[in-house]
């Protein structure tokens, strides 16, 4: 067996400086952040990596970043949904992308803004010991649906918000399927599913037999949520106190085996305030 570490990252696209954070002081472009991420990644070594609102310009300086510094990280572009892969220790045989239908039957407006709710997958060869395993990174639908009573919905609801999340994550795990059945080996499923361990999508991944990485991990699970606030606006000096239950970046496995998963945690450095909303969550796993 092989210990790896795999990563779930959505890192705010955002190419420019904006005025409200010019009129701070502050630079959130897209130059100025990659400095973090690379600090990040430096720090936590990750193996494999699950993007999320990667924009081409922040992909273009993440590669550039590591060249700088020799590490062999290879990019299965995917729109915002982006694969990075240490092409040192792994060796790809197979890779996919699709982005999620605008629409969806039943419900008005459109349910993927600027097109970047989609999916990426991989399927990977560990090239010390031949061990194979499928890495799929998701960015799911953002808005939630209203309340049945709710009179006067907020902007950040749309009526049929939960069912597209559903549809999206199913139409995944129909692909993941395929290639398990293909290939025969462990899956893992990770990303920003803008919902919360108990809402109907994430109960629809673990009825499909997917298992959190919290919730299975035998050394560690973070109990934190990963998440503050870094928006247009500006940011603030601290994370959200919520418990694991609120977290919308998630980490699911299938076809593990027993005691496999070793550690499930989320890196948040007092550096990364500015850098992006999300904090990054890996998992250290036996293949």
């Amino acid at each position: 067996m092989a210990t790896i570490r795999l990563m779930t990252h959505n890192v705010w696209n955002c190419d420019k400086n904006l005025v409200a954070w010019e009129a701070k002081g502050e630079d959130c472009s897209a130059e100025a952040r990659v400095e973090g991420l690379l600090r990040v990644y430096r720090e936590t070594i990750p193996d494999v990596i699950g993007g999320q609102e990667v924009s081409a310009l922040m992909a273009d300086l993440l590669k550039e970043g590591f060249q700088k510094e020799q590490v062999k990280y290879t990019l299965i572009w995917g729109r915002y949904t982006p694969i990075l892969y240490r092409s040192d220790k792994l060796e790809l045989l197979d890779a996919e992308f699709c982005t999620y239908p605008e629409t969806i039957t039943g419900f008005e407006g459109s349910f993927n803004d600027v097109k970047s709710k989609s999916w990426n997958l991989g399927v990977f060869r560990m090239k010390s010991g031949g061990e194979v395993f499928i890495f799929a990174t998701t960015h799911l639908w953002w808005k939630r649906s209203p309340l049945e009573n709710d009179t006067s919905p907020s902007r950040n609801c749309q009526r049929g918000s939960d069912e597209a999340r559903e549809q999206q994550i199913a139409s995944l795990i129909k692909k993941i399927e395929e290639y398990r059945e293909k290939y025969s080996c462990p899956a893992i499923l990770v990303g920003d599913m803008n919902c919360s361990y108990g809402s109907k999508a994430m109960q629809f991944v673990r009825d499909c037999g997917f298992r959190h990485a919290h919730d299975i991990a035998s050394e560690y699970a973070e109990e934190a949520i990963g998440y503050h606030y870094c928006f247009a606006d500006g940011y603030k000096t601290q994370y959200y106190d919520k418990p694991f239950e609120f977290a919308i970046d998630h980490i699911y496995i299938k076809g593990e085996s027993e005691g496999s998963v070793k550690r499930f945690e989320r890196h948040s450095p007092e550096y990364y305030y500015a850098i992006s909303d999300h904090s990054p969550a890996y998992i250290d796993m036996e293949i």
